[in-house]
């Protein structure tokens, strides 16, 4: 049996550790970037010779932020935009999906990571509206009372939160929906929160359950130290106090395609789900007619 792989990730980050496979440069790797090392690539070898195809999860995802953020800063008129756990800087990053529709749009990054905020300090903030932040997902009282965060945002006004494959990285210990409640509660009415994670479809379908196992294993035990694949059920839990927006917690390539597929999907592609959350506003106290008195 493998050895486990060391924690890293979420809880502890890498940084400049070469000896230790990051979630970002892994991942960065998977999408043919360059900033990535020997122990990053030997991580996710160990994940392709489950999932060969492994690298274009990671384009669907990418392909799949960029029409929700399309979609936010355009007709749902989002200006203010949280991206958490941001990772290495790539090709279309938040900001310039966002401000393509509105120029105005204020993104700020956060990572945990020193490697990368150093990198997206560099590459990604490109004008006085795209700030990198040092933070940290877990951090008390949330990122939404960061003051290095709260000195771009405005919290009364309407926020997007974007966590893209970072959930997924918190094990449950760590709780989770619990740390979703603490951000849903603190972000004002008409904002968003969009959310992609590994999925296990359990009973829904036993072959791909299979494979979400398969993978969970890879990830936690022989990669990366963290990587789990949970239900639908499970993650529904994360939008708890926000309503769905059509057509609800789904595969990627199903929420709003920008065409008909090129490809019958494949398998790793049907274990990764997102979806995106509006917090309405809170319904009006109901007045009471008090019976005058005769």
């Amino acid at each position: 049996m493998a050895e486990p792989a060391p924690q890293t990730g979420v809880r502890a980050p890498v940084g400049v550790d070469t000896t230790r496979p990051s979630i970002a440069r892994v991942y960065d790797y998977s999408l043919g970037g360059k900033d990535n090392y020997d122990v990053d690539r030997v991580a996710f070898e160990q994940i392709q010779r489950i999932a060969p195809r492994q690298g274009d999860v990671s384009r669907m995802n990418r392909r799949w932020l960029h029409r929700v953020v399309r979609y936010l800063a355009g007709p749902a008129g989002i200006d203010q935009f949280l991206d958490i756990g941001a990772g290495l800087p790539t090709v279309g990053n938040t900001h310039q999906i966002a401000q393509q529709e509105n120029p105005e749009a204020r993104v700020v990054y956060v990572d945990n990571d020193p490697v990368c905020n150093a990198h997206g300090r560099v590459l990604l903030e490109q004008n006085e509206n795209t700030h990198f932040v040092s933070g940290d997902v877990l951090e008390e009282g949330t990122l939404l009372e960061n003051k290095n965060v709260l000195q771009y945002l405005d919290p009364d006004r309407p926020i997007a939160i974007i966590l893209c494959g970072l959930l997924h990285h918190l094990d449950d210990e760590l709780d989770p929906p619990g740390v979703m409640r603490e951000y849903i509660s603190r972000l004002p009415a008409g904002s968003y929160v969009a959310i992609t994670n590994f999925f296990d479809p359990g009973d829904e379908n036993p072959v791909l359950h299979a494979l979400a196992k398969q993978l969970e294993q890879a990830f936690t035990e022989m990669g990366l130290g963290s990587g789990w694949y949970r239900t639908r059920a499970q993650q529904l839990e994360y939008f708890d106090g926000l309503e769905l927006l059509p057509p609800g917690f789904t595969e990627l390539e199903d929420w709003w395609p920008a065409g008909p597929p090129a490809r019958e999907r494949l398998p790793e592609e049907r274990v990764v789900i997102g979806g995106v959350g509006f917090k309405p506003p809170s319904p009006a106290p109901r007045l009471r007619s008090v019976p005058s008195d005769e």
